[in-house]
């Protein structure tokens, strides 16, 4: 990306050295703190598995890869219809620290502009059965909305509820973002029955044989698998004692990020995020047996990605997922019971 069309402050060209040196030193944490940090030599290790392009790459070359590099530089040499799933991710239009790399508020029409040619460039990396999902608060989403309505099907809009928040005075609290569900073509994947969701049934109908109507007992309950919808609220954002939190200001749990890939991929199928951050999507597209390949700027990030890529390799738990089934909140314990039982 040339400094005319970058997002982001100059700042953002400096190196990992010099980023680090700058650093305040961590604070040491509490000690049920599960927050995923990198030592000074764990970077030093980390970023050597990092990749970058400079010529065109076939897909074997990026499979499984992080490729750290400005998005726009890294996309003119990435191959072209590999992609099966994308989640974007992009800088939402507000102000926010980017672990040094500043991001300003743009009015309108630069963003715009920005968001435009953004995915003019990635759009030729894209299958034409792919899925893109992309991510935005409520007012991006009025910038983003008929960009995308011009270069894919819009087929939904799927909110869900951030729990966290500050609240205000003169306003209502923020506390809900987007997910767009695009696809390139009227062919593509959704696997609605990988996506339903678990919850305790209120109201136990019964048919007049006495068997349970569209739901089932069981020892812990009665439960329904109902419907995905395009309402979430039953996503935890990563707070401070879960091993899937990172420092990352805007990090998507990994639970939000399964209820995507399970839904637009089918295992083997090739992931991809432009705006990969801590690695939320490549490491869950690992849990679920699928390919990935991301871009990100910040080397930091990158080798948190890199760390938990390795740490999921000998587990692939996901918060909120078990045996297959996605369940509501606070049902940890029927979860862990769940697990616990005998399969046939």
């Amino acid at each position: 990306m040339t400094p005319e069309n970058s997002p982001f402050e100059a700042s953002s060209c400096q190196n990992y050295e010099s980023l680090h040196q700058t650093q305040q030193p961590h604070k040491s944490s509490a000690p049920r703190n599960r927050t995923l940090t990198c030592s000074p030599q764990e970077l030093e290790s980390l970023s050597q598995c990092l990749i970058s392009l400079n010529t065109l790459v076939n897909v074997e070359a990026i499979a499984g890869k992080i490729i750290h590099q400005d998005l726009f530089e890294a996309a003119t040499y990435l191959p072209e219809a590999f992609v099966d799933l994308l989640i974007l991710d992009p800088p939402y239009n507000l102000s926010k620290n980017y672990n040094g790399h500043v991001f300003r508020q743009k009015d309108r029409a630069q963003y715009e502009d920005w968001f435009r040619e953004m995915i003019t460039a990635i759009q030729p990396i894209l299958k034409p059965t792919a899925t893109v999902y992309v991510c935005a608060d409520w007012k991006t989403s009025m910038a983003i909305a008929p960009i995308l309505d011009s270069h894919f099907h819009v087929r939904n809009r799927i909110t869900w509820e951030r729990e966290k928040g500050r609240g205000a005075k003169t306003n209502w609290k923020n506390n809900t973002e987007d997910i767009w569900f695009c696809t390139c073509s009227e062919q593509y994947t959704f696997n609605v029955e990988a996506v339903k969701v678990k919850r305790k049934v209120i109201a136990p109908y019964r048919s007049k044989s006495g068997t349970p109507k569209d739901w089932n007992e069981e020892k812990m309950g009665n439960f329904r698998l109902t419907h995905p919808s395009n309402i979430w609220t039953d996503i935890s954002v990563p707070f401070w004692s879960m091993p899937e939190n990172t420092d990352h200001p805007t990090q998507k749990p990994e639970k939000l990020m399964a209820k995507l890939i399970l839904a637009s991929s089918n295992p083997g199928n090739m992931v991809f995020d432009p705006f990969l951050g801590s690695g939320t999507s490549a490491v869950v597209a690992q849990k679920l047996h699928r390919q990935f390949s991301g871009v990100d700027f910040n080397q930091e990030y990158c080798c948190w990605a890199i760390k938990r890529l390795q740490q999921a390799q000998t587990n692939e738990t996901i918060q909120g997922y078990t045996n297959g089934v996605f369940w509501e909140r606070n049902s940890l314990n029927h979860q862990l019971a769940q697990r616990h039982t005998p399969t046939d």
